[in-house]
């Protein structure tokens, strides 16, 4: 039992299927009051009923007042998991720029604006942003993605370094690929990169649960991406050349 959360008011955003659902089912598990949030309101529901949690669907940018109410008035930690995978290069309509933007980044911002003056007033409170793999290094095909899940990265990190005195606890979630329906829809880039090391949603929520633990920023439910960043931090133009070889297989493979 991880007595941080015992007790705890949370909210998971995206928690109708896939990691959010995951999460949703271990906090319920650890003793915690969960609201379930979804865009689907049918799936949300269906993981609520289940864990005991309170529906709340709608855009994960704008329900953490909902959320708060549902919970009582107080919201102890908050999920940013919901997210688009949104593929495509360059070239990528502005339309699938901007959702990748808003959904990936601006939800947490909006989010953070609505709970930070309760936590930084009171000295608690947990934020844990689904981010990727991709943040900290990136993903073939998918420029948006790729881009936004950096942003969204960014942002985790500028919380915890801004307000880690004032009580705020923050966790970056990095997972490679992971069998959901978002992994499936990867296609042949996600077959080629994703998938022979994909693990379950479960996996990340036993991720995170062990980052909680230990008071971690940066979750690797793939402990093998401490190696990559590392790479792609000291020796930048060797981890591009390798990342272009794997860009180059998958183009002569489609």
């Amino acid at each position: 039992m991880v007595g941080a959360v015992q007790d705890a008011g949370v909210v998971v955003t995206g928690a109708g299927g896939g990691i959010g659902a995951a999460l949703a089912r271990r906090f319920a598990a650890e003793g915690a009051r969960v609201v379930v949030n979804d865009l689907d309101a049918a799936k949300a529901k269906a993981v609520a009923d289940e864990i005991g949690g309170i529906a709340v669907p709608g855009d994960a940018s704008a329900i953490v007042a909902e959320a708060r109410d549902a919970l009582g008035g107080t919201v102890d930690v908050y999920c940013a998991n919901a997210g688009v995978g949104s593929g495509g290069t360059e070239a990528a309509d502005d339309k699938v720029w901007e959702l990748a933007w808003d959904v990936n980044v601006m939800a947490h911002v909006r989010a953070a604006q609505e709970l930070l003056p309760a936590w930084l007033e009171r000295g608690s409170g947990r934020f844990v942003s689904t981010v990727s793999a991709a943040g900290l290094l990136t993903m073939i095909g998918a420029a948006p993605y790729s881009v936004t899940k950096h942003g969204a990265y960014a942002f985790a990190e500028w919380l915890s370094l801004t307000y880690r005195h004032r009580g705020l606890k923050v966790h970056a979630i990095c997972p490679q690929g992971v069998r959901t329906d978002m992994l499936a829809a990867t296609g042949s880039a996600g077959d080629l990169v994703l998938q022979p090391t994909a693990i379950e949603p479960e996996d990340v929520a036993d991720a995170l649960f062990a980052g909680i633990e230990e008071d971690r920023f940066l979750i690797l439910p793939h402990p093998e991406v401490a190696g990559y960043y590392q790479v792609r931090a000291a020796e930048p133009d060797r981890w591009l050349t390798t990342m272009n070889h794997i860009q180059q297989k998958w183009e002569a493979g489609r």
